[in-house]
């Protein structure tokens, strides 16, 4: 019988989350552990896991004795390792309930401080999005200036968002083919922003999610957050696996289906227009809420921009559709700038939802999108191009210093999925960034821990000479784990 992944579960007082077994932990630990008492060396090891996000918090570990049958020690090993775990805050446990992963106070989980500026001569690859020009904002401020001085005498109070920008957002979905009105739309502080308020408002602890595996993994941890049980599809390098799409949406009975169809992210690929209907006839069966993530459909680069998901359905079975986007992958990431559409009903309860949270959005930088947007397409056009040169780059250096390396060249966004050929990107993202790389593992983006590690998310938004520059400096820092010629250490770059 085979392992099929974490379980998931609802415990009493802390709503739904992830189950490890013993054999999943063991292949985590997988390799040289370090120096020190055996004990001590897992439990580094553990925490090291949970610092790096390849077991989250609030994951249930396996029972002791599972663990060292799983290890092959012995029991009290295992007994020690949680005891030292819970000491020093990176577990807890309630009797009879078993054992959480935690995170210590004052320990910030690697996907935060990735998120940090990276020091001046660090290449940051952690992060898919690109910069603004400085000239175009600059124009942009400037457009906006006379706005917000009429706005200033006012309390500069708007629930909903400003009603130009709503009016602007209306209008782009109704010109890529999905008619929309104003009151559809829900400007938010982003698209995360936008998941979290639909969560709050839709969901709650226990029900199920399904998702897609690999993810966005901001919005894996929103629906972890949540205390939802997440359902994980597949996508493989030939796209969404529908069979089991479609069969998760009518077998799992989910509150909530969260998907990213265009140029999706980390794989870049495109849901097919009979895929889309296919999937908002099985969602309106199973009376599902759907939310699509538009966040990268403009990032057309070789086919023409997609037409918004919700216009791929039969009338009737798009009232449960709520389409998220944003600004920050098309134009600049530093504007928190989003929004939601949605049936009105269902907008003006996600207005009170996000009252209670942050009363509303900043009018400076709603000013400021409706100048960058009303600019039509230049600004995308450009960025495009920008995009095309990039991703040529970054392909040509990887071909020349991982010619072994494969990936899909995706039809848009902003990345690349990378395929090593071994389970060995943790540790070289780890090793490159003692060469000044900032790189995420493909781990990061699954919807279950331990799997992807085989895989990079390489994004292409820097310029070319620094691409190249972090190809590079990614290459030495595997030719450091390299054998010695004539010896067979097992495959490079072991955890």
């Amino acid at each position: 019988m085979t392992d099929r992944g974490p379980s998931r579960h609802v415990d009493e007082g802390r709503g739904a989350g992830l189950t490890l077994s013993g054999r999943q932990l063991a292949a985590l630990l997988s390799g040289p552990a370090g120096s020190g008492p055996a004990y001590r060396r897992l439990a580094r090891n553990i925490s090291e896991l949970i610092l790096e996000g390849r077991v989250p918090p609030h994951v249930r570990l396996p029972a002791e004795r599972e663990l060292a049958t799983a290890l092959r020690i012995s029991r009290a090993t295992v007994t020690a390792v949680y005891d030292l775990l819970r000491e020093n805050g990176w577990a807890h446990s309630r009797r009879g309930a078993g054992t959480w992963t935690a995170l210590p106070e004052g320990r910030q989980p690697h996907r935060v401080t990735r998120q940090l500026m990276a020091p001046d001569a660090t290449i940051d690859l952690a992060r898919a999005a690109p910069g603004v020009p400085e000239d175009v904002l600059a124009a942009a401020l400037a457009e906006a200036a006379p706005a917000l001085a009429s706005h200033a005498h006012t309390p500069g109070y708007h629930p909903y968002g400003l009603p130009g920008l709503r009016a602007a957002v209306a209008e782009r979905f109704t010109r890529r083919g999905l008619p929309t009105v104003p009151e559809q739309i829900l400007i938010t502080s982003g698209a995360q922003h936008a998941l979290t308020l639909v969560l709050g408002l839709l969901c709650g602890p226990g029900e199920r999610s399904v998702v897609e595996s690999p993810s966005y993994p901001n919005a894996l941890e929103a629906l972890r957050r949540a205390r939802m049980r997440t359902v994980p599809v597949p996508v493989t390098e030939d796209g969404w696996d529908m069979a089991a799409l479609v069969s998760a949406l009518g077998r799992a009975a989910p509150r909530l289906t969260y998907l990213i169809p265009d140029f999706h992210n980390p794989t870049g690929l495109l849901m097919s227009a009979p895929d889309r209907a296919r999937v908002l006839h099985a969602a309106a069966g199973s009376g599902t809420w759907l939310v699509v993530d538009e966040t990268l459909a403009e990032l057309a680069l070789d086919v023409p921009a997609p037409t918004p998901f919700a216009a791929c359905g039969a009338p009737g079975e798009t009232g449960q559709v709520i389409t998220v986007g944003s600004m920050s992958k098309s134009h600049w990431g530093g504007l928190r700038i989003g929004w939601l559409r949605a049936p009105a009903r269902l907008v003006t309860e996600l207005a009170g939802q996000r009252i209670v949270t942050d009363v509303g959005g900043s009018v400076v930088d709603q000013l400021l999108a409706l100048a960058l947007l009303s600019r039509g397409p230049e600004l995308p056009g450009a960025r495009l191009r920008r995009l095309r040169e990039q991703r040529a780059a970054l392909t040509g250096a990887l071909a020349a210093h991982f010619p072994a390396w494969t990936w899909r060249q995706p039809p848009g966004g902003l990345s690349l999925w990378v395929d090593l050929g071994e389970p060995v990107a943790p540790d070289l993202a780890a090793r490159a960034r003692e060469h000044g790389v900032r790189i995420e593992a493909g781990s990061c983006f699954a919807a279950d821990p331990g799997v992807f590690e085989q895989r990079l998310r390489m994004p292409f938004t820097l310029p070319p000479d620094t691409l190249r520059e972090a190809v590079r400096r990614m290459a030495s820092a595997a030719a450091d784990r390299l054998p010695p010629a004539g010896t067979d250490r097992g495959p490079r770059w072991v955890v």
